[in-house]
């Protein structure tokens, strides 16, 4: 039941399998992308690039990307604002109404996005709020914040406040020892946020579909070409939206990586500026 390295060998079958069981598709949709059939047809008779050319010569594509991509962005960077205070409250801190605001933020992840999505149009329409890619971000915002705040909030349970505590006895401000101690040890947890956030936002279906009024999102996009008027370019779109969302995700890792350096390297200068001062 054991290899060699003394790993339980059906662990690593289990793995291998989920892996082909999700990319198998996402194969097949790439190859297809590159055909020339107006239908979906795999194994594809002859390569080609014609699909790709005319998704970027497409007004319409380039028009409801960019409404995604926006609606993603924005959702990103509050959902990282908003998980990583969140996630103090809902588990550093230990505050009188801690537990209600815990099941409270819970609440929207419950709902189904489809009846979310129905109750948030309604409400925008008793509002009189005319229905944007800005309305959808907000219903985004609704049911994707929650989740960023869980995530964000997984570091926080194993913070150690004796550190703060330490920064504090040594005379540093409460900012400093938010910039020094707080944030770089939650910030994993606020980069993972910022994924999730990302991802469930750019491929987002049911709460823009309710949501976004005139203002047609890349998902939308897909689903009406397969539904009401198949397009051969409906592949290669979708291996373009996967690829701009490892980008996107790679982008994040890298800048975290900078910053994790940069700030190894700040460390490293201050011990080496204090050693002088300090010696006898």
């Amino acid at each position: 039941m054991r290899n060699l390295n003394g790993k339980h060998w059906y662990l690593y079958g289990y793995a291998g399998l989920y892996l082909i069981f999700n990319l198998i598709p996402f194969i097949a949709l790439a190859f297809v992308s590159f055909g020339t059939s107006s239908f979906v047809l795999f194994p594809m008779e002859e390569f080609s690039t014609e699909f790709y050319t005319q998704a970027f010569q497409s007004g319409t594509i380039h028009t409801t990307a960019m409404t995604s991509f926006k609606i993603a962005i924005f959702v990103t960077i509050i959902s990282m604002i908003v998980g990583f205070f969140g996630a103090l409250a809902f588990a550093r801190y230990r505050w009188r109404f801690r537990s209600v605001f815990q099941k409270f933020i819970l609440l929207p992840i419950f709902f189904p996005q489809a009846v979310l999505g129905l109750a948030l149009s309604l409400w925008f329409n008793t509002l009189n709020i005319d229905q944007s890619w800005q309305t959808a971000m907000l219903a985004h915002l609704v049911w994707i914040t929650p989740i960023a705040t869980l995530i964000a909030a997984i570091p926080a349970y194993s913070f150690d406040a004796n550190l703060e505590d330490a920064a504090f006895d040594l005379g540093a401000t409460r900012f400093q020892v938010f910039r020094e101690i707080t944030l770089p040890l939650l910030w994993p947890g606020v980069v993972a946020a910022g994924m999730f956030a990302f991802l469930l936002s750019w491929g987002n279906f049911a709460l823009s579909l309710y949501t976004d009024g005139v203002d047609q999102t890349l998902p939308q996009y897909l689903f009406s070409r397969m539904t009401q008027g198949y397009t051969p370019v409906v592949p290669a779109v979708a291996v373009m939206a996967a690829g701009l969302s490892i980008l996107v995700i790679g982008a994040m890792l890298l800048i975290s990586w900078m910053v994790r350096v940069y700030r190894q390297r700040r460390s490293v200068s201050n011990l080496v500026e204090f050693a002088p001062e300090a010696a006898p």
